[in-house]
């Protein structure tokens, strides 16, 4: 089979400094993205849609694009003094240098990173991927039992734009960035991942599912449109 020409690789296009990831789509358009959290670009483009086109329209949106990448926050590295937030709530990050080891403690939305100054962004990692287990463990479990089912797996990662996965085998994966948005937030997308042990697909038995185990489902929904993006900022440094 012939393979449409939009994708070949790499699957990217640099323009004027800025490198546009290129993603396929079901749109019979182009859509050019800019996340907010991350200034990353992303160009949606038909199927059909040559690398030339996709340079074409990348050239005429230059300005838009350089404006948007401009205006974004960019990266926000774990530093001593810097702010993370954790369950929601914005936590000063600092250095406790006199603690060589132990877990990182939380006290009066202050993070206390123990060890070694080189050390301290894999540290509060560690934690904060510790901290995001052990939720996600109590959610996913809260709401198997609801739905009567046996989640399998749980893994933790770090896409990009996914929160949350469910593999045909009943196996749960991640954004270990849960963490760091309000509870209700990650006991959605716990909520959601466990709908799918039941209903694989999106259909309105799935999205009964749902709205049995999180009503206000909607809510949460539009916090991670609106957001999420910003999750992702944090940890990443310039150019990672």
């Amino acid at each position: 089979m012939t393979q449409p020409p939009a994708l070949l690789r790499p699957a990217s296009l640099h323009i004027d400094g800025i490198d546009v990831a290129l993603r396929p789509s079901h749109a019979g358009r182009f859509i050019l993205r800019v996340g907010r959290g991350t200034g990353e670009a992303r160009l949606s483009m038909p199927a059909r849609a040559t690398r030339a086109e996709a340079e074409r329209f990348l050239r005429a949106h230059r300005d838009w694009l350089k404006a948007r990448i401009a205006a974004a926050p960019g990266p926000a590295p774990f530093a001593p003094g810097s702010l993370v937030p954790l369950r929601g709530v914005p936590h000063l990050l600092r250095l406790d240098p006199f603690r060589r080891k132990g877990p990182v403690l939380a006290a009066r939305e202050t993070l206390h990173v123990p060890g070694p100054p080189e050390g301290f962004a894999e540290v509060l990692g560690d934690w904060l991927k510790a901290e995001a287990r052990k939720d996600l463990a109590e959610a996913v479990g809260r709401h198997a039992r609801a739905l009567g089912v046996a989640p399998g797996r749980i893994t933790l990662r770090d896409p990009r734009t996914r929160w949350g996965s469910c593999a045909a085998k009943g196996g749960l994966s991640f954004s270990w960035r849960l963490i760091l948005a309000p509870p209700e937030i990650l006991d959605y997308v716990a909520a959601h991942e466990c709908a799918h042990l039941v209903e694989f697909d999106h259909g309105p038995g799935f999205w009964a599912l749902v709205r049995r185990l999180r009503p206000d489902h909607e809510r949460a929904e539009d916090w991670l449109r609106a957001q999420g993006a910003d999750l992702q900022r944090y940890g990443r440094t310039p150019g990672a």
